[in-house]
């Protein structure tokens, strides 16, 4: 059984679909959340899914060692970024480098890097008058957003479209391929 690790900080939605995808799945599975915000919605959302999820707390992160501990006590395979708004520190790279990835709202290289995520990128697409959005999956490395690219999806961008709606489109792009992906990898 494959074992994936899901790294998050806020609402949980990509958690969520991810950890529904593999909920029946008899060669992978979700095993646990690790958050760096205690309060974070995601929390609540994998308590419901049968989950654990655990925060740890800016110090952990910012050494890592303990996480990267924790990591390979549980044996995990796979660690996936939904929604995880921190850098992930070299102790974990170093580890597990080739099995993270994250997730980005935009068709990377467009609209990445510092600063560069949820409501902040669909307002810079929509600013610069883009006929296309969407999704890149990609590893992580030491550079934010600089991993290879494994795949992206697009949508269209229509003169009438507002952060909002384009927001809700690339949702939709993440919960159907994100865990697609998450499997391929895995297989």
């Amino acid at each position: 059984m494959k074992r994936i690790a899901i790294f998050a900080s806020g609402e949980g939605s990509n958690a969520e679909a991810i950890v529904k995808y593999f909920s029946s799945h008899k060669e992978m599975e979700v095993v646990v959340l690790l958050s760096n915000r205690s309060m974070a919605k995601v929390h609540q959302r994998m308590e419901l899914l049968g989950v654990p999820s655990i925060t740890f707390d800016k110090q952990q992160w910012n050494e890592a060692t303990e996480i990267v501990d924790f990591l390979r006590a549980k044996k995990i395979d796979l660690i996936v970024l939904a929604g995880f708004l921190s850098i992930i520190q070299p102790p974990i790279i170093d580890t597990y480098y080739g099995k993270i990835v994250n997730i980005h709202p935009s068709l990377l290289p467009k609209y990445g890097g510092a600063g560069m995520w949820g409501m902040n990128v669909h307002n810079a697409v929509i600013a610069n008058k883009e006929k296309k959005s969407g999704i890149t999956i990609h590893y992580v490395n030491e550079k934010v957003d600089g991993g290879a690219i494994i795949a992206q999806y697009e949508c269209d961008v229509f003169p009438n479209e507002t952060p909002d709606s384009l927001a809700s489109k690339v949702h939709q792009l993440e919960y159907k391929y994100y865990p697609m992906e998450i499997e391929k990898l895995l297989m």
